[in-house]
């Protein structure tokens, strides 16, 4: 299930994803990923960053939690023309947003080892 046609909007699910992991989106995360998303969306100005953010945290949680692995797995492979280097990019940019409350629990820690296995995955589907 692809829900994302260009690959910023799917970083940026991805991100609210890592945010929700501990099932609370704290204002330090949502700070971190508005910081990032100056770099996805260079173009864009700070109203509608946070206009961006706020409807992607709705496409997010309308979608059933179950439903989510299955979307983040089907848009990695979607977007194989992406470098596996900036796939890894990405994954850093999770640590970042797992940090940024100062603790990192249980679920945020396998909410990143699921991510670094689709990244793996969809690495090896490229090849």
């Amino acid at each position: 299930m692809v829900l994302h046609h260009n690959f910023a909007d799917f970083v940026l699910f991805l991100y609210i994803h890592m945010a929700y992991a501990d099932g609370v989106f704290h204002p330090a995360e949502r700070e971190m990923i508005l910081g990032k998303m100056t770099k996805l969306f260079p173009n864009e100005t700070v109203p509608t960053l946070n206009k961006k953010l706020g409807d992607a945290e709705k496409e997010y949680l309308s979608i059933n939690s179950v439903d989510v692995p299955t979307v983040i797995l089907d848009s990695f492979r979607n977007f194989i023309h992406v470098k596996f280097s900036q796939k890894y990019h990405v994954y850093s940019d999770m640590y970042d947003i797992v940090n940024a409350d100062g603790k990192v629990v249980e679920s945020e820690t396998a909410a990143l080892d699921e991510l670094k296995r689709i990244i793996d995955l969809s690495a090896e589907a490229a090849t």
